[in-house]
């Protein structure tokens, strides 16, 4: 087992600091430190899930180059956890609104989502993240097929520009950080659009050192067995 394996528990804990830290000001907000979320708790919390959303999604989307430019193969292990963190931080950020803006005023929600675009792309972002999330296990894959599940998860694509439209009308005039989160989304897919139309990309070979020469025979056998991971093998 690699050192990368071994040290996914640890990861995982570290995935939850976030909640952990929104945990403790709340905390600290209804008891002794009313301060701990500034002068509008709700609205703190729940521009803080949201980010936190979106740099889940971008860490999900960031394994797999990653994982091809440095021939980091352990990298895998980590993907499907982090897109469900990622579908975690989305739920709290949801639940804040929902729950504790609106205290589950479903006519006035529903007033505001057709009001205002911006909660609209939002609603939507989470409507596709859902298949996604419930498509996450193995047994998923098997029931769907692995063709047809690589097609359905090419959406968290869709995913990442919709959450950054969504925080970039949230924002309105402050639209530094929208635009840099919605370039480096960008970025991601771009790599994997050149990966699937161009080539792959490697700055380090997986394996790296010295290797044996094959046979022709193997070096056929082995070009039969070329991966060809779908485009959208994102979680």
């Amino acid at each position: 087992m690699s050192v990368l394996s071994r040290l996914k528990p640890v990861a995982f804990l570290l995935c939850l600091t976030p909640a952990a830290v929104l945990a403790w000001n709340f905390w600290g907000v209804t008891h002794d430190r009313p301060e701990a979320l500034g002068a509008d708790p709700v609205r703190a919390a729940e521009i803080f899930t949201g980010l936190w959303t979106l740099r889940f999604l971008a860490m999900t989307l960031a394994v797999t180059p990653v994982r091809e430019l440095l021939g980091i193969g352990a990298l895998a292990r980590y993907r499907r956890m982090l897109g469900l963190f990622t579908f975690f931080y989305a739920c709290v950020h949801l639940s804040m609104w929902v729950g504790v803006d609106w205290f589950f005023d479903w006519r006035a929600m529903g007033g505001e989502v057709v009001k205002h675009k911006y909660i609209l792309i939002g609603m939507t972002t989470f409507v596709l993240l859902l298949p996604l999330a419930l498509t996450s296990t193995n047994a998923a894959v098997r029931r769907l097929g692995g063709a047809r599940w690589a097609r359905l998860h090419r959406l968290v694509y869709v995913c990442a520009i919709t959450g950054t439209v969504h925080y970039l009308w949230a924002v309105k005039k402050d639209t530094l950080f929208p635009l840099i989160y919605l370039l480096v989304f960008a970025a991601l897919l771009g790599f994997r659009l050149w990966e699937h139309y161009v080539g792959p990309i490697r700055l380090r070979s997986r394996g790296a050192g010295r290797r044996r020469p094959r046979s022709r025979s193997s070096a056929l056998a082995g070009a039969a067995t070329t991966d060809t991971r779908p485009l959208g093998d994102a979680k």
